[in-house]
């Protein structure tokens, strides 16, 4: 029986077939997707990715990159990979739970202490037992990356207390945990998908959102944003996936060399994000936002506490501070 991707790929590989040299027949292109531009985190994931099987598999492989959601947002890359009619693709933690609801405990606002303390949980044995959760649902995991810490901008007023949230009409990802941690603080929030983001807030159909530092100037959020607060409220990770069709063609070497080029990808996605919160905010600022560094994050918290129930009932409490001592 065919597979999915042998069914989809079919038609365009006979048709080919007749014209292709033996030479060109020996590189195979694969196409990764990913929603922010090549200058962001996750285009310097992709990119060093790309670069490791080149080299990894003997230049077999060519990686071609397609950022800034030309082949669609978070969501439609899963389901894309899904398919099989992506190939690969670097995905956003926030996207991840509309096909796989299980990883939104990772949404979870005020999860993670730090940086280190979420790089420390999912290079461990609970980001390893996400494997099989993407396995059940069709796609691979080849390895952990980063978005970044998320911060909070707006287009009206600095928000340096739960309450300056009040009658704010905020954006948030297409993640039910987040939207229900806003939720929690009184605010008028609505999800939307990232590549209509830029436009939404440029027409005032919402006042503010929340993203990473290389997000929010990736996507030149500053040009229609005046406020940024640092609240490092949720970390954001990203996951390299391919298409289960395409990896289970692989050779055991080559296995071995995607993953590992996730590994480096997923490395280098971590210290474009860290270099981009160090030197990032003092650009915004040249660019004319005013930062709010210095609140109370212990009160957001508090504010967002009345959610807890609701995530304790979703992802279990002993995952949860499972996860909250670890690192």
């Amino acid at each position: 029986m065919l597979s999915r991707r042998q069914m989809f790929l079919g038609a365009a590989g006979l048709a080919s077939a007749a014209f292709a040299s033996p030479v060109r027949a020996a590189v195979r292109t694969l196409r990764i997707g990913y929603i922010l531009p090549v200058q962001s985190q996750l285009g310097a994931g992709a990119g060093a990715f790309a670069d490791e099987v080149a080299k990894r598999a003997g230049g077999r492989y060519v990686v071609q990159q397609f950022p800034d959601s030309t082949l669609g947002g978070d969501v439609e890359l899963l389901k894309g990979v899904q398919l099989g009619s992506i190939d690969l693709a670097f995905v956003t933690g926030m996207g991840l739970p509309s096909v796989l609801p299980e990883c939104g405990v990772l949404n979870i606002p005020f999860l993670f202490r730090d940086t280190a303390h979420a790089h420390a949980v999912l290079d461990g044995p609970i980001g390893e037992s996400f494997r099989p959760i993407f396995a059940a649902k069709d796609l691979v995991m080849l390895g952990w990356g980063e978005n970044g810490l998320r911060h909070m901008t707006n287009s009206r007023h600095p928000i340096v207390a739960p309450d300056d949230l009040k009658g704010l009409r905020m954006r948030v990802p297409q993640s039910e945990v987040l939207l229900r941690g806003f939720q929690a603080l009184g605010v008028d929030v609505a999800s939307l998908p990232f590549p209509q983001l830029y436009e939404a807030l440029r027409a005032g159909k919402f006042d503010g959102e929340e993203n990473p530092i290389a997000t929010i100037r990736a996507a030149k959020f500053n040009e229609v944003q005046k406020f940024l607060t640092l609240s490092g409220h949720a970390y954001d990770p990203a996951v390299f996936i391919i298409a289960p069709d395409l990896f289970d063609e692989l050779s055991a070497e080559d296995k071995a060399a995607f993953t590992e080029a996730a590994r480096i990808g997923g490395k280098a996605s971590r210290e474009f994000a860290a270099n981009a919160e160090s030197a990032g905010v003092a650009a915004l600022q040249q660019n004319g936002m005013t930062v709010q560094a210095n609140i109370d994050k212990d009160r957001f918290a508090a504010a967002m506490a009345a959610a807890n129930p609701d995530f304790e009932q979703r992802f279990g409490r002993d995952l949860i501070e499972r996860i909250r001592q670890s690192g």
